[in-house]
């Protein structure tokens, strides 16, 4: 979908990181808006796939308590890659990603709006969803509250890591098993920090070395790998 015109109308002042990261903010999720069928496709997998693992490895208590947390980081971890493509392949095919480069509101801002809107319509709807998914395999009050704080740390994290991923394997040969193995690799750390926080949880020991990991990683992820993607969207660009 292209961009009608340089977005100088953003913000009183068009220069500014903020009037960027506001205007991509907005206009990704009025996409998503508009066209609904990603982001309900990342949804449905998470919560099918979810749910089917109950019904594969039985209804034992104990055991589905034991891979719960595993079982449904996993699938969020693997929902969110397969929304990664679309955060910029459509703006890249259509000429949309050039014009944003070359208008005048700075690429970190806009870059960093992008992903922003990307989690909002995935990494967000996952992390709510997160705690009734848990109720299928019988995880306490306290797992779920662990589960969730864990997603909703992590999946920044994912965001952030997969637009990176995401910029370099712009426009190359075989971008999609590229992105696999870009972006997987990078994505364990992040699975088994966030899903140790609510297995710890429900071992009875404490949370919170797990989610000050994740945070930690978010925090340097943020400060990072925007910048990152910015290179990379150049590189595609030239």
């Amino acid at each position: 979908m292209n961009v009608a015109a340089a977005p100088m109308g953003a913000s009183p002042h068009p220069g500014s990181f903020a009037a960027g990261f506001a205007w991509s903010f907005s206009r990704d999720l009025k996409l998503s808006v508009r066209h609904p069928g990603e982001t309900m496709l990342v949804i449905a997998f998470f919560v099918l796939v979810a749910s089917l693992f109950p019904l594969g490895v039985g209804a034992e208590p104990q055991l589905l308590q034991r891979i719960g947390p595993g079982v449904i980081w996993v699938c969020a971890l693997l929902a969110a890659f397969l929304s990664l493509p679309g955060m910029f392949a459509s703006d890249y095919a259509d000429g949309s990603l050039e014009q944003m480069t070359l208008s005048p509101l700075p690429m970190p801002g806009w870059a960093s709006g992008k992903i922003a809107a990307h989690w909002v319509a995935t990494g967000l709807p996952l992390t709510v969803l997160s705690p009734l998914l848990g109720l299928q395999y019988g995880l306490t009050a306290d797992t779920l509250l662990a589960l969730a704080c864990a997603l909703a740390i992590g999946t920044p994290v994912l965001s952030l890591l997969g637009a990176a991923c995401t910029a370099l394997a712009l426009g190359a040969r075989g971008g999609g098993m590229l992105l696999a193995l870009l972006a997987l690799p990078l994505f364990v750390p992040v699975l088994v920090f966030g899903a140790g926080a609510a297995e710890a949880q429900a071992s009875g020991l404490s949370a919170a070395p797990h989610l000050s990991i994740l945070g930690a990683g978010l925090i340097l992820a943020v400060m990072g790998l925007p910048p990152a993607v910015c290179a990379a969207v150049r590189i595609a660009m030239d």
